[in-house]
């Protein structure tokens, strides 16, 4: 039997990389998949690939986006028993340079986006009686390279707010996780990958010598979703090639 046979899962952020890798999986595995994006042209791609989920599009920093994301998810299925909170944006600039602006949109859509989906989401994951939450993180918040100041703390605030909200859900029978990849060949890294000098340099303090794929990330959340991590909430599973536990 497929590992989430007629398990209900909403994906933001999925229109492409990590997202719609897990879309992809967590849909051979038996799920009944909606996919989210705030790009349109990327949901189009997805569905005519996987006609058979349901896709939104929807920005996660817009709580009528995302009250009428989930609203759609209780009117076709009435329960979530799947959120993976992948929606999210960087911003490669020195601490120094980074306006209030810039720090509010990264904060806007990686942090506050993944509030806005858990507190709207939780009358769907309630009614599961057995859901589960990933967020996803980033080996950032607690590995750090120049230029990456508002990422890093939206992703160390996400590791946190995972801990505290796991706690607060448990008794409704939600477990609340994180995956934090390392560096993965996505369009989000693709600028910082293509130089061959930096590319080199994470390698060598990469001890597997290779960088995680967008299925990698995919394989983890699986995990955590999965009856065999039934009793495991309030984790941050690493996926970086050990990368983060190197000298």
């Amino acid at each position: 039997m497929a590992r989430l046979e007629e398990r209900i899962a909403l994906v933001t952020g999925a229109g492409a990389g990590i997202g719609r890798a897990i879309v992809e999986r967590f849909a051979g595995e038996g799920a009944r998949m909606i996919a989210s994006d705030r790009d349109r042209k990327s949901l189009e791609a997805l569905a005519a690939d996987l006609p058979d989920a349901v896709t939104v599009a929807a920005d996660v920093t817009s709580l009528d986006d995302v009250k009428a994301l989930f609203g759609e998810t209780g009117e076709r299925f009435g329960r979530l028993d799947i959120l993976v909170n992948n929606a999210g944006v960087g911003s490669r600039t020195d601490f120094r340079n980074l306006s209030d602006e810039d720090w509010a949109e990264v904060m806007d859509v990686n942090l506050l986006g993944t509030v806005r989906c858990m507190r709207e989401g939780l009358d769907l994951l309630k009614a599961s009686g057995d859901a589960s939450i990933v967020n996803m993180g980033s080996i950032m918040e607690m590995r750090h390279v120049r230029q990456l100041s508002a990422y890093a703390a939206s992703k160390a605030a996400i590791a946190a707010l995972t801990r505290s909200v796991a706690v607060e859900y448990a008794p409704f029978g939600i477990r609340v996780n994180a995956v934090s990849p390392g560096y993965v060949e996505t369009a989000m890294t693709r600028t910082v990958l293509r130089n061959q000098a930096m590319r080199e340099a994470l390698l060598a303090r990469t001890p597997l010598k290779r960088f995680p794929t967008p299925e990698d990330i995919a394989a983890a959340a699986l995990f955590l979703v999965s009856e065999e991590a039934g009793c495991v909430t309030g984790h941050t599973l690493v996926v970086d090639g050990g990368a983060s536990v190197a000298l």
